[in-house]
């Protein structure tokens, strides 16, 4: 091996490595482009009492995530403290944790319980889940800390 090649593999190899630190980890549900809640702005939840797309030019990251926002306030109140407006459970579906499972959620099923944000799968999943939500915040709180370091396929092999 010539010292180019061996000096361009290492190159490709350290960049590869590299790249892989600001990938959100397996704690948190973000898309292949490591973006949370499908870029929706988690503030607004609490602001505005609705889900609201966020805009591309106000971002931030948290737990290898990226954040978007829809304004600069909403951006840096996060910043201020992210525990407070970041979805519970890294963001995946507060149902689905309860069960021991990790899935995808839908930015518009949401709901917040004592000051903290909570996201279902779906509105349908959702509506299971609002008959019973003490019950199934405890559950998902008890799982999460059993789950919350494995991946879905881990978890789906586990059936």
């Amino acid at each position: 091996m010539t010292n180019i090649t061996l000096k361009s593999l290492l190159t490709g190899l350290l960049l590869s490595v590299a790249s892989l630190s600001f990938a959100a980890d397996i704690d948190m549900n973000a898309d292949a482009n490591d973006l949370a809640i499908k870029g929706y702005d988690p503030v607004a939840y609490f602001t505005q009492g609705k889900a609201v797309a966020g805009d591309v030019n106000y971002t931030t990251t948290y737990k290898g995530a990226i954040y978007r926002f829809s304004s600069e306030q909403h951006r840096n109140l996060f910043k201020t403290n992210p525990e407070k407006f970041a979805p519970q459970y890294g963001g995946y579906c507060a149902f689905g944790v309860a069960m021991d499972k990790k899935f995808d959620t839908d930015p518009t099923a949401w709901k917040i319980i004592a000051d903290k944000l909570y996201l279902n799968l779906n509105k349908q999943v959702q509506k299971k889940w609002l008959q019973q939500t003490q019950h199934y915040i405890a559950q998902s709180d008890s799982n999460w800390a059993g789950i919350k370091g494995k991946t879905v396929q881990e978890l789906s092999e586990a059936e």
